[in-house]
């Protein structure tokens, strides 16, 4: 008998404008703790964590900051494909992030397409709200015009850093469960678990330890 370390594998991938916060929100949900400094993203890390999506029911998420800056376009396209969910991120005290984000939503689907994704609008740095250039409607409404879901978070605070991954999670493993995505070979998006063998019974009930047969 196997006992699964985890079900599956989620490929995530993170996308928006260069200093909206990408670093710092997955060096919260993977670290529990603000970077007051952050160096700006060269190319692409990587992060991973494990999360229960269901009572039970493990999965790794494998997650991957891309950078913001169009020199770094070509390099971060390449991850695209691989990707189950991507979060947009946008910074709400600085209204270009949020006018690109219809550019980073397009780009995204061209290169994940075929692949079904699930996506999640993020307005980030809620702390800031005295500096507020995006109202919340307006994130909203951006969103839900585009039939996805919508957070607004703030790493320094945490607040609703967690849910916003968990979301998207939760969101891969039932349209798996429906049969909308399925691991597919060759694809990256979805893998499954891995296992390890259970710790084998020795002893019979009755017999004392070290005992054998004849």
């Amino acid at each position: 008998m196997v006992e699964p370390i985890f079900e599956y594998q989620f490929r995530l991938i993170l996308i928006g404008d260069s200093t909206v916060g990408k670093s710092s929100l997955l060096k919260y949900f993977t670290d529990g703790k603000f970077a007051e400094v952050c160096d700006p993203t060269v190319g692409v890390d990587f992060y991973a964590r494990l999360i229960e999506v269901r009572p039970g029911i493990r999965v790794k998420l494998q997650l991957w900051d891309t950078a913001g800056q169009e020199r770094f376009r070509s390099i971060t396209r390449s991850y695209y494909r691989n990707s189950v969910g991507a979060l947009i991120v946008y910074d709400i005290t600085k209204r270009s992030s949020f006018e690109h984000l219809e550019d980073w939503l397009k780009e995204s689907q061209l290169h994940i397409e075929p692949h079904k994704a699930v996506y999640l609008i993020v307005g980030h740095k809620s702390d800031k709200d005295n500096d507020r250039k995006v109202t919340t409607r307006e994130g909203r409404q951006f969103a839900e015009y585009h039939g996805l879901r919508f957070l607004e978070t703030s790493a320094k605070t945490g607040t609703n850093v967690e849910e916003a991954f968990l979301v998207v999670a939760r969101d891969i493993y039932q349209m798996l469960e429906e049969g909308k995505i399925t691991v597919e070979e060759g694809w990256d998006g979805v893998k499954n678990g891995f296992a390890r063998p259970k710790e084998t019974l020795h002893l019979v009930e009755g017999e004392p330890e070290g005992g054998g047969c004849c």
